[in-house]
């Protein structure tokens, strides 16, 4: 069963949270993040991409960028635009997209329950990034990022956040640069603390990784390289958690540079092998498993997969990014290994049909293939059957934001 606990946030005071509350550190790149935040002194930016203070010639990975962070956290603290929570407390954080909501709770989650599988896993993650998020928590003594958890509808705890969301007055409530409306509930009532922690003892035998395995994986080896300095606070790490009804899945979609010597004709009659192939005067999202949108030569095409081209009975196998790899990357365009061949980009669902046919119509790339949207009970049985995803299978919008819950563990 789940282990979950509250916890004494370091939050922003009332009046900076709108101001302090920045994107995620790995949807940013260096100059996008100094962008963002040049006219935001409080952004928590400064803090989770702190190399935006340096000068260009100090590397993302350099110590420096970790101590600058430290330097920043501790200078957001000392000023008061940060403030931390007097008792242990859980969260209610709410996201508002195109006029869609999601609720989670926000709590501390058990490393142990990380490592003994009750927190599943989907994906395969890469030492340079786990790296990173350890050098980060080391140095700053905090967990800045937010591991994005799923588990199974508990109707009773539905019911409970519910209750308090409509009996309560919220924390935060802004509207970011973006549009999306972000809206948190303080939970510091020992009754209903209590409660939840015990729905999640007895009710929630496991919890998945929806987004964060990097930030999972590098707070169970900060808590293993403390050693004899390892805190009780070190013991969890910081998650939010939606029950599946809740969650948007989006498509993630892909672009490729060329067609592997082929040309569009030739090409397309290696796809008719395994797939019907339907031209289409619009451009095509998908609306059903194995269904493929092809757009190339300025023209958009449905491929339908044909009996044989997948395998029903593999939850892996039977996504459409997989139907993708086993019939047109891997055999046609020789693109064996999308981790790392630098012929294939990825495209979150979240931009759009119209994030594909601007890079081919660009000439930037030659084909773009959009996808439908992998299932959230197709995840839960990927994880359950301990097999792992294809890389990006997943996008989840809207996404949390930094800096308005942290955890520190020093």
């Amino acid at each position: 069963m789940s282990r979950i606990q509250p916890f004494n946030a370091l939050r922003p005071a009332e009046n900076f949270a709108a101001g302090v509350a920045s994107r995620p550190y790995d949807v940013l790149n260096r100059e996008e993040a100094r962008k963002e935040a040049a006219e935001k002194s409080a952004s928590f930016l400064h803090i989770t991409k702190s190399e935006i203070d340096l000068p260009e010639s100090v590397d993302i990975h350099d110590r420096a960028v970790y101590e600058k962070a430290r330097e920043n956290l501790k200078a957001f603290i000392d000023n008061h635009i940060l403030i931390q929570e007097q008792k242990p407390a859980y969260y209610i954080y709410q996201l508002v997209m195109n006029g869609k909501s999601q609720t989670g709770l926000v709590a501390v989650s058990s490393v142990d329950d990380y490592e003994n599988d009750i927190i599943k896993k989907h994906e395969f993650t890469r030492p340079e990034k786990e790296q990173d998020r350890i050098n980060h928590i080391t140095i700053t003594g905090a967990q800045t990022g937010n591991v994005f958890l799923a588990y199974r509808d508990v109707p009773v705890l539905n019911q409970l956040i519910g209750d308090w969301k409509n009996n309560h007055t919220a924390i935060y409530d802004f509207v970011a640069d973006d549009g999306i409306r972000h809206t948190v509930w303080l939970v510091d009532d020992d009754p209903t603390i209590s409660r939840i922690t015990d729905i999640f003892a007895n009710e929630v035998p496991e919890t998945y990784i929806a987004d964060g395995h990097h930030r999972a994986a590098s707070a169970a080896k900060v808590r293993k390289a403390l050693g004899a300095d390892r805190t009780p606070a070190s013991d969890y790490f910081l998650t939010t958690l939606f029950p599946a009804s809740e969650l948007q899945i989006l498509d993630y979609n892909r672009v490729i540079t060329d067609l592997n010597g082929l040309s569009p004709e030739a090409f397309l009659e290696k796809l008719a092998e395994n797939f019907t192939i339907i031209p289409s005067d619009q451009p095509v999202k998908p609306a059903a498993l194995h269904h493929i949108g092809l757009y190339i030569a300025h023209k958009w095409y449905e491929l339908v997969a044909k009996e044989g081209s997948f395998d029903a009975s593999d939850p892996v196998g039977v996504l459409d990014i997989s139907v993708l790899q086993k019939n047109i990357l891997g055999p046609v365009l020789g693109i064996l290994d999308q981790r790392t061949d630098k012929r294939i980009d990825f495209v979150g669902g979240i931009r759009g049909l119209e994030g594909l046919t601007s890079r081919v119509d660009s000439g930037e790339m030659v084909l773009a293939f959009s996808l439908y949207p992998v299932g959230i009970e197709q995840l839960f049985a990927i994880a359950d059957s301990g097999n792992v995803m294809p890389p990006k299978s997943t996008w989840f919008e809207p996404k949390l934001r930094d800096g308005l819950l942290t955890h520190l563990i020093k």
